[in-house]
């Protein structure tokens, strides 16, 4: 009995001892090690383990803009890199197919942005490389494509940046796509001046805003008009891509008021009368607009087809000298060579245009035509009274000011 117990025993050892070696076996197979890296899997060697490996860790923590994935990302601050905790010391951007977008390092080497706006419907690649305290470095990669011309919209603005204008000229903003959230979109602009008076937005149609004072803007000052339109949603699906400030400077108060009845106009600049001009309106049959007008273009020299404005082939002159546009649908105060002396002043002969006397080429100063061009600019405004025809819509030009102060605010959508 006592030699049958040993040898069960020692039975007994042998299993375990086969058990522990096929043990060790399925760790080696399973993880490429031996006793000792078993032993290194204990809970508190692998905590040890683990607070090694975070010693080589850079602290550097990179963000990119947008996240990796974004689709209709900002053509305006996609492609921004920020970091903290170190410094950036590579930063890489370049579009699907490889070409180099240009960028600015900040001076503490904290940020990185583009010089310039992105493409819209073009994807990106950026990758960024940041360096701590200790020397270790970081990197992270995105990538993104921004809106597309389809599911974006802009805004075409007068006047021009950093120019000079009349007292008239507003601040008109066309669309390209028609806004369904006029609230939203108008909220995302303001128009500001020096001069310290309420400025007012009315909407004409959906895809037409206009800003203006309740009268002219005071001379000699400063507006601003910012736009705030990067991702607000104009209709459905559609945002906006502008993010911008513009400046534009108000000149002198000059205000041109023509008398057709008369046949003459009047300059007043600054509340002083100027000088009196000689002029032809238009004839009984095709009479001129009355009402205030607002000069939105000057051309030195243009030609003027009737054929445009719906007069068939009454008239083609090539070269209509010092052309200055008053409405959309085509009345200009221009200078005029082919009409006898005696019009001027004397008849009203024109399609509903007003012509002053001048020269065929537009190279002489001394003629009327010449003097009111060379002294007036965009955004003036030319006044007329007494024609037989009726006032000009407000929406036919940037003539707002033929709408009353009530009613102009009433087009607001805030």
């Amino acid at each position: 009995m006592e030699k049958r117990v040993m040898t069960d025993s020692k039975r007994r050892r042998g299993v375990a001892a086969a058990a522990a070696v096929l043990s060790g076996v399925l760790v080696l197979s399973a993880c490429g090690g031996g006793d000792d890296q078993a032993k290194d899997s204990s809970p508190q060697s692998q905590a040890q383990v683990d607070k090694a490996a975070a010693k080589k860790v850079s602290k550097a923590r990179i963000a990119i803009a947008p996240k990796n994935g974004a689709t209709n990302a900002s053509i305006n601050n996609a492609g921004k890199v920020t970091v903290s905790e170190g410094r950036l010391i590579e930063v890489a951007l370049t579009t699907e197919s490889g070409a180099p977008v240009k960028g600015t390092l900040a001076a503490d080497a904290k940020s990185w942005q583009p010089d310039e706006q992105l493409e819209r419907s073009t994807s990106y690649q950026l990758s960024a490389k940041a360096k701590d305290d200790a020397g270790l470095t970081a990197h992270e990669n995105s990538s993104f494509t921004t809106v597309s011309p389809s599911n974006s919209f802009i805004g075409n603005f007068t006047p021009e940046a950093d120019t000079t204008v009349g007292v008239g000229m507003p601040v008109s903003i066309n669309f390209n796509k028609p806004i369904a959230d006029r609230k939203a979109v108008q909220s995302a602009i303001t128009v500001s001046s020096t001069g310290g008076q309420e400025i007012v937005g009315h909407w004409f149609n959906n895809q037409r805003l206009d800003f203006r004072p309740e009268n002219y803007w005071k001379p000699n000052t400063t507006v601003t008009l910012k736009l705030g339109l990067d991702g607000v949603e104009g209709s459905p699906g559609v945002v906006g891509v502008q993010q911008k400030t513009v400046n534009f400077k108000v000149g002198r108060n000059q205000v041109s008021t023509v008398d057709v009845a008369t046949k003459t106009m009047k300059v007043e600049r600054d509340g002083k009368t100027v000088r009196t001009i000689p002029i032809s309106a238009g004839a009984p049959s095709t009479p001129t607009y009355n009402g205030q007008m607002v000069i939105s273009e000057k051309y030195k020299e243009t030609r003027m087809n009737g054929a445009t404005v719906g007069f068939g082939g009454e008239y083609d002159i090539k070269d209509v000298p010092h052309a200055m546009r008053l409405s959309t649908s085509g009345t200009f105060i221009h200078g005029n060579y082919w009409g006898g002396r005696g019009i001027f002043g004397g008849a009203n002969t024109s399609h509903g245009c007003v012509g002053l006397e001048d020269a065929q080429g537009a190279g002489n100063p001394g003629k009327p035509g010449a003097w009111f061009y060379n002294n007036s600019l965009l955004g003036d405004v030319v006044i007329v009274k007494n024609s037989q025809d009726k006032t000009i819509a407000p929406d036919n030009g940037l003539n707002g000011w033929n709408m009353g102060w009530a009613q102009w605010k009433a087009g607001s959508a805030v």
